[in-house]
């Protein structure tokens, strides 16, 4: 699910450049509707739109209301909460994306959304009642075990609807062997809907209690034009050098990945502007999709937001949000330096130029929009000073959005010709403020589905890992086939997390691994925050890792590439990816945890820098002239040894590294010499 969502328009989103590739609204619907499920939604139009839109405001606006000032049971808000998602997920997702007519919802949907929506309403009107039986299974009625049965039901049905077959997969499998142990129906409908262990489980809270009204926020500063603001900020930073518009692709995808929660989204919604343009600069089309789907993927692990997972993080480590995103600051960093550097080392290679200087936006103009991030900062003080919770750090900033966007619409309509004098220039702020607002709200309301019912699905899973206690099975067969190796388990559990992230949304996808993967490595001796940030890493890049990969999927739609292609460059460019999360299990300095001051953590930023450009350069082959096979194995040893914290690996690091640079330095230059 994406916190920054595309305006709906009818005029093409491409970049203005000459000859450019022009790639259609409808052009990017077609992708996102076939890699991004939560893509596929009825047509409502005319008055019974107006209402929907209506009801999913109010909806949002519940979800603010009960998130900061509700005092009601815990089972009393997230019932409510799940039966509300319930009626605001039919009415938006058909069964089928080729049976939709505009202004119809079959009897049947209509039948199943108020079944099931009226299950959760049963729980939150008769908690008060239930209380009594539900200390245990044995005391639910059959009628009580009948509505939870249907409740869960209704939740997986939507959830195939708007999220996709493959967490219903996991969970499909985790049923079958539930019921096979020989655990009683009773006892798992009173696990998976009664219990705080299921459906209302810690991910369904902590989606109720933070994750939506983040959601909101970034529906709100998403209609104040920041993503068109990021994108003209990284061309003006990067656009003009060697192979600029790759490096616009990465800069761009990494700011609006700090509140995306869709790599296939960011891939879609950048990638219309960057794709063409890194096509029109001379890179391959498997490439320039490649690109956009590691960059776009790398916004999952983004601080602040981290795709919303990061409060899952914090909940689950038991530690305060502002320290997971310090954590993950330097992983994320070394990332998206790798891919970075990757295309510039691509583009020398080739030969690429950048954008003329004459087709960026002026630092002026620039300077001028950067009120626009003055939410996103003033959300970040907030929740780093820890002055209040992080739902009332998210509320103010959806104000001070607000009031960015009344200034950027002030400005527009203000400059408007046809409208003549301060009244009528008023009177279209106002009328175009609130259509905003409600606009805002309302994609706050959709967005909060799939993120909802994800969570709800994901609480099932680890409901079913811990009603069987398979995970401590899982430990035990994991550090059996590993024989204590620390390394073969890590790998193991690698494995593990990519197949089970295939296809499975950010919140989702680490709630499946926190459950299943984070205990394994745990038990393996490794602190619990490398080990939840391990398979936090590996979940999250199964989105560019073929066979199912679909970022990179639809990056090459975008791109008109090979999709396996674009995949396996995909996956080498995110090759940070898959090595820092090696790194830091085996040493957490990297992620801050038991250095001794700032002198360490400037030190280990450097080295782990410098050997990100020794692994980039020997995946890629060239720095000033072609690498021969030999000396890319040693820059990729001396890089890989920087990226281990320690004085001896930096030392031996240091020096190959340096060394095989300065000699390809001396030598490109020399060759130039005798060829002049």
């Amino acid at each position: 699910m994406s916190l920054l969502k595309k305006k709906d328009s009818a005029e093409p989103a491409v970049y203005s450049g000459a000859d450019t590739e022009v790639v259609t609204e409808q052009q990017l619907n077609d992708v996102m509707k076939k890699y991004d499920k939560e893509s596929n939604t009825r047509i409502w139009t005319g008055t019974p739109q107006k209402l929907i839109t209506a009801v999913m405001a109010l909806f949002s606006l519940y979800c603010i209301w009960s998130t900061l000032f509700s005092k009601a049971a815990l089972e009393i808000r997230l019932t409510a909460f799940l039966g509300c998602v319930i009626i605001m997920g039919f009415l938006y997702y058909p069964a089928s994306k080729n049976h939709v007519k505009p202004n119809s919802m079959p009897w049947y949907d209509w039948l199943i959304m108020l079944v099931g929506a009226g299950c959760f309403f049963y729980y939150c009107f008769s908690f008060s009642s239930l209380a009594r039986v539900l200390t245990s299974a044995s005391k639910l009625t059959d009628v009580q075990i009948a509505i939870g049965v249907v409740g869960i039901l209704v939740v997986l049905e939507l959830c195939r609807r708007c999220v996709g077959v493959p967490i219903l997969c996991v969970l499909g499998a985790l049923l079958v062997y539930t019921f096979a142990s020989g655990l009683p129906l009773r006892r798992l409908i009173y696990t998976l809907f009664y219990s705080t262990g299921g459906v209302i489980g810690t991910p369904a809270q902590v989606c109720a209690k933070f994750i939506v009204v983040f959601i909101v926020f970034g529906s709100f500063l998403e209609r104040t034009g920041i993503s068109k603001f990021f994108i003209d900020l990284a061309n003006k930073l990067a656009g003009w050098s060697s192979g600029g518009p790759a490096k616009v692709a990465v800069i761009s995808s990494a700011l609006c990945g700090m509140v995306s929660g869709s790599s296939v989204g960011n891939t879609v919604t950048t990638g219309s502007v960057t794709i063409p343009m890194m096509k029109k600069t001379g890179y391959k089309p498997e490439f320039a999709g490649a690109v956009e789907a590691a960059a776009s993927t790398g916004g999952q692990i983004m601080p602040p937001i981290m795709g919303a997972a990061a409060f899952l993080m914090a909940e689950y480590m038991g530690i305060p949000y502002a320290q997971v995103a310090l954590k993950a600051i330097l992983p994320a960093v070394l990332y998206f330096a790798g891919i970075f550097i990757a295309v510039h080392l691509e583009a020398k290679k080739l030969g690429l130029q950048g954008l003329q200087r004459s087709e960026l936006t002026p630092w002026r103009k620039l300077l001028a929009k950067s009120y626009l991030l003055l939410p996103l900062v003033l959300l970040v003080w907030l929740v780093s000073t820890n002055l209040r919770t992080m739902a009332f750090a998210a509320a103010v900033s959806i104000l001070a959005a607000i009031a960015v966007g009344l200034v950027g619409t002030v400005g527009e309509d203000a400059r408007n010709p046809e409208l003549q004098g301060f009244g009528q220039v008023c009177g279209s702020v106002l009328k175009d403020t609130g259509r905003t607002i409600v606009a805002s709200l309302e994609a706050g309301g959709k967005g909060t589905i799939t993120v909802a019912v994800a969570c709800a699905v994901a609480g099932c899973i680890a409901g079913c890992i811990t009603a069987t206690g398979l995970a401590s099975k899982l430990i035990t067969g994991i550090v059996a086939v590993s024989q204590n190796s620390v390394f073969l388990a890590l790998f193991l559990t690698m494995l593990c997390c990519i197949v089970l992230g295939m296809g499975v949304p950010t919140t989702a996808n680490y709630c499946i691994m926190a459950a299943t993967c984070a205990p394994i490595l745990i038990k393996m001796g490794l602190p619990s925050v490398s080990a939840h940030f391990f398979v936090f890493y590996f979940g999250i890049v199964a989105d560019i890792t073929p066979p199912v990969a679909l970022a990179a999927y639809a990056g090459s739609a975008i791109a008109k590439s090979n999709p396996m292609r674009t995949g396996i460059n995909a996956t080498k460019l995110a090759v940070a990816a898959f090595i820092v999360p090696y790194i830091f299990a085996f040493n957490p300095a990297m992620l801050f945890e038991g250095v001794s001051g700032a002198g360490d953590v400037i030190l280990i930023a450097i080295t782990s820098l410098v050997g990100i450009f020794g692994v980039a350069a020997a995946l890629n082959g060239h720095l000033y002239k072609k690498i021969n096979v030999v000396f890319r194995v040693l820059i990729a040893a001396g890089g890989l040894c920087l990226l281990y914290p320690g004085a001896l690996t930096d030392i031996i690091g240091i020096v190959v590294v340096g060394g095989i640079f300065v000699f390809q330095l001396v030598s490109a230059k020399r060759s130039t010499k005798i060829t002049a």
